[in-house]
């Protein structure tokens, strides 16, 4: 069989063969009439390489195909015998594509494969974003870049403010402390009582009239004046360790000695040696050593009740006194400056100064609850105007602070027993009608105190 001849091909194919040179040309289709057909060639049954007849005729049975000549295969040339080296051996030329004989042959990389032993790079995916800023020109400073920015804490914000009160509080403090007015109240003197437990307070309420215009004087009904200064109120207060703050009344017209003056009237001292010897025979008179004095005048005492806004109380019994400038009915009510002024002073009522007395530790507690209340205190409007008026209008000890001051406050606001020194009656001396005190019930009375333990029921004045 000979595979290149065409026309077994293009029978194969039933492709009619290609045409030679001088053939009519061949058409597609049907042939036309007067066409010269080609002779038939009959097929011959042929074998298939397996030896079974074949089922498709070839084109051309093998006695009509032509074997082309097939050249004679020429014999290998004969090898030269092997020459025996002499010094090197010969060295042949290697092509450039070849390697030395010892290095292994290379095959050749497809363009953009890496070696068999690298691993393949993956393409970098395109940056997204705004493209980079164009560089800055020559000798500009880059701009620098945006600081990060910073969480907020409210918590630092929060201590700030925390911090900033509390500042203020101790100027406002500070500025306070500085603003008292300070005697030399508690003076040393021979044979003076030995410190006593418990915290021991004298408050004096003096007629002073200092710094009021007459106005003021014909408002709050002073009478003018009248001479040296006297005392109105004087309370002594024994703040226990342990046990409920004593507030006790020492009337004004108690017949004492005082001392380098003989006996005479409690508020004599006051006027004759000032808070000095005040202290001096309050000392004397109940054995009880005083730690701390304060003291306020008429102004005082009203400018603190009208920075309240007024101060609730409750009127036992009717009072009209002209000289004290009020005119009040039994029942509570609310008092403004110059009528609780006068409520305090007032001396209209059948048992004088008892009721006085009584009257003076009524207003002393609803005082203490209006200014220790929590709309006062949680009101800086109120709280402020009260501090700087409270603190202009005392007078206190040189060792005396603000801070004590607010101490007694804090005790007076607790649980509290107020009472009077124990009456004995009433006597007429030279000067005047005085008030006398029942000797073994107030020995009795300021012993408890001065050892810091409760006063007995039977001695309590209510």
């Amino acid at each position: 069989m000979n595979g290149d001849d065409p026309q077994r091909n293009a029978r194969m194919r039933r492709v009619p063969p290609p045409g030679r040179p001088g053939d009519p040309p061949i058409r597609r289709g049907a042939p036309a009439a007067g066409d010269q057909q080609p002779p038939r060639i009959e097929p011959t049954q042929v074998l298939r390489r397996d030896g079974a007849p074949g089922p498709y005729p070839p084109p051309l049975a093998y006695s009509q195909v032509t074997p082309e000549p097939v050249p004679p295969r020429m014999p290998p040339p004969p090898r030269k015998p092997p020459q025996a080296r002499t010094h090197a051996p010969t060295q042949r030329p290697v092509p450039h594509h070849e390697g030395p004989p010892h290095a292994p042959t290379q095959r050749p990389v497809r363009y953009g494969a890496g070696p068999p032993h690298a691993p393949t790079q993956q393409p970098r995916p395109y940056r997204e974003g705004p493209p980079p800023p164009p560089p800055p020109p020559r000798g500009a400073r880059p701009p620098r870049a945006p600081r990060p920015r910073r969480k907020r804490h409210p918590f630092r914000w929060f201590l700030a403010l925390l911090l900033a009160l509390v500042l203020a509080a101790v100027g406002a403090v500070i500025q306070l402390d500085r603003s008292l007015n300070r005697i030399p109240a508690l003076a040393n003197y021979a044979d003076r009582v030995g410190n006593t437990p418990g915290t021991n307070w004298l408050l004096v309420g003096s007629d002073g009239r200092g710094g009021l215009s007459p106005e003021q004087e014909q408002e709050l009904a002073t009478g003018g004046e009248v001479g040296p200064e006297r005392t109105d109120t004087i309370m002594l207060v024994h703040v226990s360790e342990s046990g409920k703050t004593t507030l006790v009344s020492l009337p004004r017209d108690s017949y004492v000695s005082i001392p380098g003056q003989g006996k005479d009237k409690l508020n004599a001292a006051f006027a004759l040696g000032g808070p000095a010897l005040l202290v001096q025979t309050v000392e004397i008179a109940t054995g009880v050593r005083v730690d701390h004095y304060a003291q306020i005048g008429f102004g005082g005492f009203a400018s603190v009740v009208d920075a309240l806004g007024g101060i609730d109380v409750c009127v036992p019994k009717p009072i009209d006194d002209p000289l004290a400038g009020i005119d009040l009915q039994a029942g509570c009510q609310r008092l403004n400056g110059p009528q609780a002024l006068g409520f305090v002073r007032s001396r209209a009522t059948a048992l004088a100064d008892l009721d006085r007395m009584n009257n003076q530790r009524i207003f002393m507690a609803a005082l203490l609850k209006k200014a220790t209340s929590g709309a006062t205190l949680a009101n800086p409007f109120k709280l402020w105007p009260l501090a700087t008026d409270t603190a202009k209008s005392l007078k206190v000890d040189n060792g005396d602070h603000i801070w004590d001051l607010a101490r007694l406050g804090w005790a007076l606001k607790g649980e509290t027993v107020a009472t009077a020194v124990p009456v004995g009656g009433f006597a007429d001396t030279d000067s005047g009608n005085v008030l006398l005190w029942d000797k073994d019930k107030a020995s009795r009375f300021f012993n408890a105190l001065a050892k810091d333990q409760a006063v007995p029921e039977d001695l309590l004045t209510r």
